[in-house]
C-alpha cells in the first residue's frame, strides 16, 4: 500500500519538484525532497492542516510566497519530468522513506553550516547542501504515520 493516495499527474508533478529543489544532490537528495513532499501531505498538523494531496503541498502558499521557490523561479520545475525522476517519485510516494528527512517537514540550504533549530524545529541531519528539519516532538504526530 503506498504512503499517500495518488494519480500519475502526483508522480509527474513531484518527479519535476525533486529535480527542481535537488537536481545538484543527485538521486538521494532528490529522493530526500520527495520524502518530505510526501511528509507534508500526511501531515494534519502545524504549517500543513490543509494540505492533503501532492499538489496542495506542491503548490502551497505560505507567507504571499510558494513553499517551494521552484514554482515561482520556473527553471527545472517547469520542465518535463524525465524517466529517472518519475522512477524515484513513484519509491518516494509509496514506500521510500529515510534519515534525515524519514520524518521531516522543512529542508532548506543555508549557504553555511545548518542551524540547530530552523523556525524552533529541531534539525535531523544534512544531505550535502540541504538541512533537514522534524517537528518539536509531540506537536506533529501524524508525520509518523504512512
Amino acid at each position: 500500500m503506498p504512503r499517500i493516495a495518488y494519480r500519475s499527474k502526483d508522480v509527474d508533478l513531484m518527479a519535476r519538484m525533486m529535480r527542481a529543489e535537488a537536481e545538484a544532490e543527485g538521486q538521494q537528495g532528490m529522493l530526500y525532497v520527495g520524502n518530505v513532499i510526501v511528509n507534508r501531505a500526511n501531515a494534519d498538523c502545524l504549517d500543513f492542516k490543509d494540505v492533503r494531496t501532492i499538489e496542495d503541498v506542491i503548490f502551497q502558499v505560505q507567507g504571499n510566497n510558494y513553499s517551494f521557490e521552484a514554482v515561482q523561479k520556473g527553471n527545472l520545475f517547469y520542465e518535463r519530468a524525465r524517466t529517472v525522476e518519475k522512477r524515484l517519485a513513484k519509491k518516494a510516494l509509496d514506500y521510500w522513506r529515510d534519515h534525515p528527512a524519514k520524518f521531516a517537514l522543512w529542508y532548506f540550504n543555508p549557504y553555511g553550516p545548518c542551524p540547530p533549530t530552523w523556525y524552533d524545529q529541531p534539525f535531523t541531519g544534512q544531505f550535502k547542501q540541504h538541512c533537514f528539519y522534524e517537528p518539536v516532538a509531540g506537536t506533529c504526530e501524524s508525520v509518523y504515520r504512512g
